[in-house]
């Protein structure tokens, strides 16, 4: 099994989601767009009732939203079903951002980024990174691992809800879009967790490392 990582930043690193409904509208493309049957890309908020029955094309294990991009952590399903399940969600979100805010043109700076995991260290510590990212808004001296108010920073991570930290942690927060047994050893506790966080954030060498794997 392969895993990748993908991210995709808006053009000209332009944000991407301008308020909660649009974070709500992406994160539920996740779970919509991840299915080999067509999917109308104006879908609504609603559950797919029989006779739809969803052919995922790829397991999601991680993922997390900013501003201006997202990270998402995944393997394949179905063959070719990274580039396929890449492509609804990119087209689809641009196109309803498009309708919504009476824009035209791209959205995003390409198609996406996928970086194949080739290493035990990358995949243990890559969920990490992906969780920590929000910390950019906030506390952006994490990346050089200089946080000095770390139940605080753990604090803006506990209510950050635009990422799959909260379900890693007992919170179910958007636990359908999730395939979560493969990281589940690999997380740990949620006390385990933040063990972790805690010495990534506060350490310049873990700092440094984990800002390299994107």
């Amino acid at each position: 099994m392969e895993i990748y990582h993908l991210l995709n930043r808006g053009v000209e690193k332009r944000n991407v989601v301008l308020n909660d409904a649009d974070r709500v509208r992406f994160i539920h493309d996740l779970y919509a767009f991840n299915d080999l049957n067509d999917v109308d890309a104006n879908h609504r908020f609603r559950e797919f009732k029989s006779p739809h029955v969803r052919v995922p094309l790829v397991d999601i294990y991680a993922f997390c939203l900013m501003p201006n991009h997202y990270h998402i952590l995944a393997s394949e399903i179905e063959e070719g079903g990274i580039s396929m399940f890449m492509r609804k969600l990119n087209m689809g979100y641009a196109k309803y951002f498009n309708e919504k805010y009476k824009r035209s043109g791209v959205l995003w700076q390409g198609t996406f980024k996928r970086i194949l995991l080739q290493r035990d260290a990358h995949f243990l510590h890559i969920p990490f990174y992906i969780h920590l990212n929000p910390l950019d808004m906030a506390f952006p001296q994490w990346r050089a691992g200089k946080v000095r108010n770390i139940d605080k920073a753990l604090k803006f991570l506990a209510q950050y809800r635009w990422s799959s930290y909260l379900d890693y942690s007992g919170v179910k927060n958007f636990p359908s879009i999730l395939s979560q047994e493969l990281l589940a050893d690999v997380l740990g506790s949620s006390a385990r967790q933040k063990r972790i966080i805690k010495d990534i954030i506060s350490s310049p060498n873990l700092a440094r490392e984990a800002s390299k794997l994107e």
